[in-house]
């Protein structure tokens, strides 16, 4: 396995490049939101988590807090966020045929690597 692809941390432990990233749309395929979709806003690789927009929505109580000039005033009482989903509880939406669909990698003409959809063998990301 070559550096360029995989990152190691301290603990010795490989963290490989994600296939999901941000702002792709992805479909839940398991858990109490199942069949629904959403855009990526964050992608955690260290933990093999995403974070989808709308998605496994958890309830925070949040404390009221002075506000001071390093830290303005922020929402209190019950704020409704999402909270972050395991990779393997969502598949990539391909942007042209719509589908849930995994994703393999493949070569561009002039050597350029990109994901393409395993359903209609488009290109996901543009070219």
């Amino acid at each position: 396995m070559s550096t360029a692809t995989a990152k190691k941390e301290e603990s010795g432990r490989v963290v490989r490049p994600l296939k999901i990233r941000k702002g792709d749309m992805v479909e839940v395929i398991a858990g109490k939101d199942r069949g629904k979709r959403g855009k990526v806003i964050h992608t955690v690789p260290r933990e093999n988590r995403v974070l989808v927009d709308g998605v496994n929505l958890v309830t925070r109580h949040q404390k009221p807090r002075q506000a001071t000039r390093a830290t303005p005033q922020t929402q209190t009482g019950r704020v409704v966020k999402p909270a972050p989903l395991h990779l393997s509880k969502v598949m990539l939406v391909c942007p042209r045929c719509n589908h849930a669909t995994r994703i393999a990698m493949s070569f561009t003409q002039d050597g350029k690597r990109v994901r393409t959809c395993k359903k209609c063998k488009e290109y996901i990301d543009s070219v």
